[in-house]
């Protein structure tokens, strides 16, 4: 008798571990595809801020990162509304890159304020130097001093990424939750309460652009942050089970 219990508990302790442990491994990759999942979803170029106010000088950043895992981003592409066009139209430089202005006669003359314009920058291409690509987990930021901002509702952006191994993405859909999404900047009407176009889950370049970039994302509504914690959660909730399995161990 005294043989045949200790080998039922041992084999009883030992489907019981399986089963933790199973647990364990389950609720771990949930965690991590679903935390994995919209950080993925969420690396989009962007426009930051996402507001401005109608006839402002507004200086925005387009946010870039490089969502291959391979290829490093060279060349950005920007088309201008012209429906709606900006009559000021300047950027920053960035360390590494060249920046070229497109300025096209319009297909009719708009006004802007007082004044009637024929022409206006219609396209801005930023294209890397050696060694200044944007690698597979950086972003790069570009800005552009902007304005006046049309008096809209918002203002659409086009963007062409095109990366090292030739790869070309379009950020043109203005459809909701588009898997390319177009940047746009908010005039009159509110922005999206839980933007999933913020570019996270990448580090920025050493070299992006200058301080002097304004940025509305506060650490507090930062996703990336957000998802650091749940993972701390679950990794806590992993070593609880897990001490329980090596105290019924020990037992």
């Amino acid at each position: 008798m005294s043989s045949t219990i200790p080998a039922f508990t041992a084999r009883a302790f030992s489907a019981s571990k399986k089963r933790s442990l199973t647990a364990v491994i389950a609720i771990s990759a949930g965690a991590a595809f679903a935390i994995a999942a919209p950080l993925s979803a969420s690396a989009h170029v962007v426009v930051t801020p996402n507001t401005a106010e109608a006839g402002s000088y507004s200086l925005v950043t387009f946010k870039v990162p490089t969502e291959s895992a391979t290829a490093s981003t060279v060349k950005l592409e920007v088309d201008l509304p012209t429906a709606t066009p900006f009559s000021s139209v300047s950027y920053v430089p960035v360390p590494g890159w060249t920046t070229e202005l497109t300025t096209e006669t319009l297909p009719k003359p708009v006004a802007v304020g007082e004044n009637k314009i024929t022409t206006a920058v219609t396209k801005v291409v930023w294209t890397a130097g050696p060694g200044a690509e944007i690698a597979p987990g950086q972003l790069q930021l570009f800005p552009l001093s902007l304005g006046p901002v049309p008096d809209v509702k918002k203002v659409q952006f086009t963007a062409v990424q095109t990366y090292s191994d030739g790869k070309v993405v379009n950020w043109a859909d203005t459809s909701a939750d588009a898997d390319e999404p177009a940047p746009a900047l908010y005039v009159n009407e509110a922005p999206p309460s839980e933007d999933h176009h913020s570019t996270t889950g990448v580090t920025a370049t050493a070299e992006a652009a200058p301080s002097t970039a304004p940025s509305t994302q506060g650490a507090g509504s930062d996703p990336l942050a957000r998802g650091l914690g749940i993972v701390g959660l679950v990794v806590g909730a992993v070593g609880v089970v897990l001490a329980i399995v090596w105290r019924r161990r020990t037992v």
